[in-house]
């Protein structure tokens, strides 16, 4: 499945070996971001690191992991996809992503923020549903 990731799951895969991370790390998935994601996560870093209770150069190496996981989609590639995305959402941070998921054409969009479900254009999965899909697919095969 390819998919659009969320900065906030991103950043929870940082702050825990929890189901965000699980999910980013299964082969089940190809993840895309915006580019502007890292913007964000320099933004929160020292956050991230007190709620993970890592140092920065954990943090540096985890980082590393995780975006071995998802491509970082610079904003050229998606750019023509913007006014759209912003008919279709009412969150100007989170247009990127919508634009994003127009552009490459992605199975949906990986947030469990309850402003991407009040549009009907792409397919929005919560963390609980990612997580149980590959792991119903494991079971199966």
């Amino acid at each position: 499945m390819r998919i659009v990731v969320d900065t906030n799951r991103i950043i929870a895969a940082l702050i825990r070996n929890g189901v965000s991370r699980t999910i980013i790390m299964n082969d089940s998935f190809e993840f895309f971001t915006p580019d502007f994601t890292l913007t964000e996560i320099n933004k929160y870093e020292n956050d991230i690191i007190n709620k993970a209770k890592i140092t920065h150069e954990e943090l540096k190496i985890l980082r590393e992991i995780i975006f071995e996981r998802i491509e970082i989609v610079s904003i050229e590639e998606y750019f023509s996809f913007l006014e759209t995305s912003k008919e279709l959402i009412s969150d100007s941070k989170d247009t990127p992503f919508v634009a994003l998921a127009l552009s490459k054409n992605v199975d949906g969009i990986w947030s469990n923020d309850a402003h991407f479900l009040k549009q009907d254009k792409i397919k929005i999965f919560k963390t609980e549903e990612l997580f149980n899909m590959f792991r119903n697919y494991d079971e199966n095969y």
